[in-house]
């Protein structure tokens, strides 16, 4: 998905060594972006690589947070993925305004904030003073699949 539409966020991807993936698809009725007006929406979205989810199970239980925070990494990357599927060009991105992360937590793990800061990290690494966002880490029950985490953004677009 690198080929046309690379801009500058997309190089600076190169240069941390990763490459923007295809949009993963829904799993349900929904769509993985949606655009009004200048803001993007994305749908929350798993640590899936190719198709398939990266790891399974309850942080704090089956998965480290080490281990979960890279996955939600891997859930920002999809979302820009999906952001990039709407806007077009990833450089259109004005400010990552909003990210929402929920991570599926033994009942004693209370480290949620430090497993988001896999997404929020990529994205400030990624987009410098434009990925600076405000953020929820929420832990929840049980998420799709089995997935460890999954994350949501925002974005405004430049007009």
């Amino acid at each position: 998905m690198s080929g046309a539409g690379a801009g500058v966020v997309e190089a600076k991807l190169a240069e941390l060594g990763l490459t923007l993936p295809e949009v993963v698809p829904p799993l349900a009725a929904y769509q993985p972006a949606v655009r009004s007006g200048v803001y993007v929406y994305t749908a929350g979205q798993l640590p899936m690589v190719e198709g398939k989810l990266t790891l399974t199970g309850k942080v704090g239980a089956e998965v480290t947070a080490e281990e979960a925070k890279d996955a939600a990494r891997i859930c920002a990357l999809n979302a820009l993925a999906a952001v990039k599927s709407v806007a077009g060009d990833l450089d259109r991105i004005a400010r990552v305004v909003k990210v929402v992360g929920f991570v599926a937590s033994a009942s004693d793990f209370t480290g949620q904030p430090g497993v988001i800061n896999g997404a929020s990290e990529l994205l400030g690494a990624v987009l410098g003073d434009k990925g600076v966002h405000a953020r929820s880490a929420v832990g929840v029950a049980v998420l799709p699949l089995d997935a460890p985490v999954e994350v949501e953004i925002q974005v405004e677009l430049v007009g």
